[in-house]
């Protein structure tokens, strides 16, 4: 037997986020990435979501890479991409704005973390992630995605994906909560 839907919603209900609205506050930072496809897919998701897209460091790729331009399609048009020589000038142009540091090596779970608004979020390269001095200095915006017990890691562009909209879905939350609430909804 199939299930069957139960739509409690009306059609005026703010509880179903179906569009983003433009200008969230959130950018998505790459480190050194390594494999182009993962970049071209990223740059891509932060079209789609209305992300900025910073790269830092020196890439393992050109940004003319036939598998950085198929794997972001046509969306480059779509998306403010930057590329910095180092994190410092990428911080320094940011100013009020919190980094968050994604990494295997962090001790906290990203369902526990508080996204607000003006977030960087901060990945490593495929190869290194990002260096554990980084993760050191700052335990409290350092945050994992939990895996079983002897995964090194998911891949890139689906690890900047999971985050990048568990940031939209909290910032939904805090601004239309608490006339709606967007768990409650049954299916």
């Amino acid at each position: 037997m199939k299930p069957t839907a139960t739509d409690t919603s009306s059609p005026n209900d703010a509880s179903l986020l179906l569009e983003l609205p433009a200008g969230l506050p959130f950018s998505v930072v790459l480190v050194e990435p390594q494999i182009p496809q993962n970049a071209g897919n990223i740059a891509r998701l932060c079209a789609c979501l209305g992300l900025e897209l910073h790269l830092v460091g020196q890439l393992g790729f050109r940004l003319s890479d036939r598998f950085y331009g198929r794997a972001g399609m046509d969306y480059f048009s779509q998306v403010h991409i930057q590329h910095w020589q180092d994190f410092e000038s990428l911080l320094t142009s940011k100013p009020g704005w919190q980094a968050v540091y994604l990494s295997t090596k962090a001790r906290n779970s990203h369902y526990t973390f508080s996204y607000l608004p003006q977030t960087m979020l901060v990945f490593g390269s495929e190869t290194q992630g990002l260096p554990t001095e980084w993760i050191d200095a700052h335990p409290h915006q350092s945050i994992r995605l939990p895996m079983v017990p002897n995964a090194r890691s998911l891949n890139l562009s689906n690890a900047v994906a999971v985050v990048a909209y568990e940031a939209i879905r909290q910032q939904h939350l805090r601004t239309h909560a608490p006339e709606t609430d967007c768990l409650s909804h049954k299916i």
